[in-house]
């Protein structure tokens, strides 16, 4: 079983057309797809990771300098980018900065609507924390699913609607689907522009398999400087597309095999029809008259 690395156009009438976008492989932990290749994401990571440490000792003051450099550290995955607003908030709270820290929870909440906040932080963090986690409640938070036709089997296009339900930040840019078929080890990666259609359609290459299989796939969206911005499901956790399997008709039931047996019976009857009622017999009876 394997995925042709090709994108298709919809081939249905009446349903619009996706781009033709080529598969290409997923780039690897730590690295990150420039558009034309798969570079290193740079030390944003480390320089978190030190901001963190810095502050889990107290240590606001040194914290904040990898902190705030994290940012130009090239771009985050998902969770570094969290990991990243998140202490940034704690770390303006711990300074009684309000204004700064409301503003990195409200980009953290944004990046994961779902986060909490260790109820072992100091009430300065959490307070401010939950006053902006009541506010996105009120007015919503980005949003973006994918949707595909039920019914999809092997040997057919699979078509995918990218939906962007809500983007308040407008920092969706542009996402990427990985896919593979269910058991394969590597990821295959499709590249999409989110423009200011609400939808962005795509479709999935033919899969070629005897048998019945299934498409896994996540997505991850990105802002303008290529920070992750939004998950879609997880590479641990994919959605899965059932694909099933209809066998090929075998060749006694194929059009042209039942056409020439068609053509063969008629023939026969009409040759049975004439030799009965229309051909002159081989005898012809009469009685002769010699004068």
């Amino acid at each position: 079983m394997r995925l042709v690395v090709v994108l298709a156009l919809v081939g249905c009438a009446g349903t619009s057309r996706g781009p033709v976008i080529a598969l290409r492989p997923a780039c690897a932990m730590g690295t990150y797809w420039d558009g034309a290749a798969c570079k290193p994401r740079g030390n944003g990571a480390a320089l978190i990771a030190r901001g963190k440490e810095a502050l889990a000792k107290q240590d606001v003051e040194q914290a904040k300098a990898p902190l705030e450099a994290a940012d130009r550290g090239g771009p985050l995955d998902h969770e570094s980018n969290i990991t990243l607003w998140e202490q940034r908030g704690i770390a303006a709270a711990y300074l009684d900065d309000e204004k700064t820290a409301t503003t990195a929870f409200d980009m953290l909440l944004a990046l994961d609507p779902s986060h909490f906040l260790s109820y072992t932080l100091s009430p300065k963090a959490t307070f401010v924390f939950e006053k902006v986690r009541n506010d996105i409640q009120l007015r919503g938070a980005p949003a973006l699913d994918v949707n595909w036709p039920a019914g999809q089997k092997v040997g057919d296009p699979v078509p995918l609607d990218v939906e962007v339900i809500a983007d308040p930040k407008q920092f969706f840019k542009r996402a990427t689907v990985f896919v593979r078929t269910r058991g394969e080890p590597e990821w295959h990666a499709a590249d999409v522009t989110l423009g200011k259609a609400r939808n962005t359609r795509i479709t999935l290459p033919p899969v070629k398999a005897q048998k019945p299989v299934s498409l896994e796939l996540f997505l991850r969206a990105y802002d303008a400087r290529g920070n992750e911005v939004h998950a879609w499901a997880h590479p641990l956790r994919p959605r899965e597309i059932p694909l099933r399997y209809d066998p090929p008709t075998p060749w006694y039931r194929k059009w042209w095999v039942i056409g020439i047996a068609g053509t063969a019976a008629a023939l026969g009857t009409g040759i049975t029809v004439y030799a009965l009622t229309i051909a002159p017999p081989d005898k012809v009876e009469g009685t002769a008259v010699v004068e």
